[in-house]
């Protein structure tokens, strides 16, 4: 196992400078930077002190990456209904949650709307795959058709609405994820 490279890529995955990375080690950045390019080693203390603040243990430091899933059937998704059933939200990436960003597939019923989402950082983009739904944003409203779609800032109170007749089925991607 190549250490170096393994430190090198949780640090970046968790988008953490050689800085950074040394502040919370209490480290150099010039001992991390040895370390990532194999020109050092760690003793076994350091070693676990570094990968505790790269948020891992070391069982899955050493553990080999399982293959990435790329594809994703429709048994891989979750999904939730409202209680009043005007709305379902399927998470088509499993623990999306973990990921930098989080896309459904949501479903609003005629008169169905999304929860309201207060200002956060982040973004969000929503492409309208059946129906209209309108959008408020930060005091205004927006009407997207199928077909189209839509970007901002998370910035501003949020929410989506259907005020059409028939179902709208939308995919909708939020950064950090939130739903």
């Amino acid at each position: 196992m190549d250490i170096g490279k393994r430190m090198k890529e949780l640090r970046i995955q968790y988008g953490l400078t050689q800085q950074e990375l040394a502040d919370r080690s209490e480290l150099t950045k010039g001992f991390i930077s040895q370390l990532e390019r194999n020109q050092n080693s760690p003793s076994i203390g350091t070693l676990l002190d570094i990968i505790q603040c790269l948020g891992t243990t070391p069982a899955e430091f050493f553990t080999d990456e399982e293959p990435e899933q790329i594809v994703f059937e429709k048994d891989d998704y979750f999904e939730k209904i409202s209680e009043d059933g005007n709305k379902m939200i399927e998470w088509i990436i499993p623990n999306a949650q973990k990921n930098s960003m989080e896309p459904v597939r949501l479903t609003l019923k005629p008169g169905g709307s999304s929860d309201t989402h207060l200002p956060h950082a982040g973004e969000e983009f929503g492409y309208v795959l059946k129906g209209t739904v309108r959008v408020f944003y930060g005091g205004r409203t927006y009407t997207v058709r199928a077909g189209e779609s839509f970007y901002f800032q998370a910035g501003k109170k949020h929410r989506l609405e259907n005020n059409g007749n028939r179902d709208a089925i939308l995919i909708w991607v939020s950064t950090p994820p939130s739903f």
